[in-house]
């Protein structure tokens, strides 16, 4: 990851903070380069304050933390993206974030990061990974999975037991998104097709 830190005067470049599970945009702070190696070692988002001249970790009073998940730079290498886990509100205020939004968790929300981590096993497969296994098995084994599971889901409906036939949701639910990684396809590609149909 190359950032041009002498765009600007100041050696700072901006950082957006969003919320790795809901996308909610949370606040926007500066780093340089120290702060960028700070946030990647301690796994907590670091700034460099303008207001106070040095180094600055969300949290660090509060311990309202900003837990790392992934930095990435925009197309003209002055800007980052940083997409965090908020451990409590952003704002020095008490809200959620610094725009006085409300960031909630729409279940919704779930699973497009869990399409996103089943992606990453497919795409960065390792040994003790279950998600990872299945790619390696082929399409056939894991098209099996998602028609066992559907079965399963089917039995559990008969029955009044709400933990195993939400249970058993989930399960297809996981498998049927690993279906569609092993595709080649998304969430996004099966939406479009019903947003198609809803007239």
């Amino acid at each position: 990851m190359t950032i041009d830190f002498s765009k600007y005067a100041d050696g700072l470049v901006p950082a957006v903070v969003q919320d790795a599970v809901t996308n909610k945009v949370l606040m926007l702070g500066f780093m340089n380069q120290e702060a960028v190696d700070i946030t990647h070692a301690t796994g907590k988002v670091t700034f460099y304050s303008r207001s106070k001249q040095r180094l600055w970790t969300k949290g660090e009073t509060s311990e309202n933390y900003l837990l790392l998940k992934s930095i990435s730079v925009d197309c003209d290498n002055d800007t980052l993206l940083v997409r965090a886990q908020p451990i409590g509100p952003t704002c020095h205020t008490g809200a959620d974030t610094c725009f006085n939004e409300v960031n909630q968790n729409n279940p919704a929300d779930f699973l497009w990061y869990l399409e996103s981590v089943i992606a990453g096993r497919k795409n960065n497969p390792t040994e003790k990974s279950y998600t990872a296994s299945l790619f390696a098995k082929g399409i056939n084994k894991v098209a099996q999975k998602v028609g066992e599971e559907a079965v399963e889901l089917v039995i559990e409906a008969k029955d009044d037991n709400e933990e195993l036939f939400l249970g058993e949701a989930a399960d297809l639910m996981f498998h049927y998104i690993v279906l569609l990684q092993a595709k080649g396809y998304s969430l996004a590609d099966v939406v479009n097709v019903l947003r198609g149909r809803h007239k």
